[in-house]
């Protein structure tokens, strides 16, 4: 595989990872797009915000590219975790706007470069990394938050699957998931002497 080709398809898994995501976020009321459902906050705004301040930095100031736009999370006097949620002043369409304009600053820095082309993380140890390499680790990072946008959404809603079209898990209903569970369930207490 030669590097145009290794660049395409890397670049193909983190796009889908993206709009898998995006898709997580999209289609619910501010409340259910933002309010907690985990016992550390983890809700799905705040994975789309995350997400964004992540590729602003890995595709952007890392490469001297730096995304042109003021990320206030960033800043000295930004509270713990400040890109984790969403305040009650963001939208879910300034959130999910924001994140397709970091991709774009993104794909532009991914188009312009060869997986060679060095960058510094400054908190990285050490510092000095390749566009392959924040290529690989972007994609781990958005798929990994893909995953708990896939829990917290069907929490919400039951919404399940890659995108609306793509379910990608077997075609059940609500009778067959409930019958799946119980058997998990029992496999779980046989397991553990419960």
């Amino acid at each position: 595989m030669d590097e145009t080709d290794a660049k395409k398809t890397l670049h193909r898994y983190l796009q889908s990872a993206r709009e898998a995501v995006h898709w997580k976020a999209s289609g619910l009321d501010e409340y259910d797009a933002r309010r907690p459902l985990t016992p550390t906050g983890t809700n799905l705004l705040g994975l789309v915000k995350h997400l964004a301040m992540v590729e602003a930095a890995y595709f952007g100031s890392v490469f001297e590219r730096p995304f042109p736009e003021r990320l206030p999370w960033w800043d000295d006097d930004a509270g713990d975790n400040a890109d984790m949620w969403v305040t009650e002043a963001e939208t879910r369409d300034d959130v999910v706007d924001l994140y397709r304009r970091v991709w774009e600053h993104a794909d532009a820095t991914i188009d312009a470069l060869d997986l060679d082309a060095p960058g510094k993380v400054p908190w990285f140890s050490p510092p000095d990394v390749t566009l392959h390499w924040m290529l690989v680790h972007v994609i781990a990072e958005t798929s990994r938050h893909a995953g708990q946008a896939d829990i917290v959404r069907e929490q919400v809603d039951g919404a399940v699957g890659l995108n609306s079209a793509n379910g990608n898990l077997p075609d059940q209903d609500a009778a067959g998931w409930q019958a799946h569970v119980a058997q998990v369930e029992a496999a779980a207490r046989a397991a553990s002497g419960r």
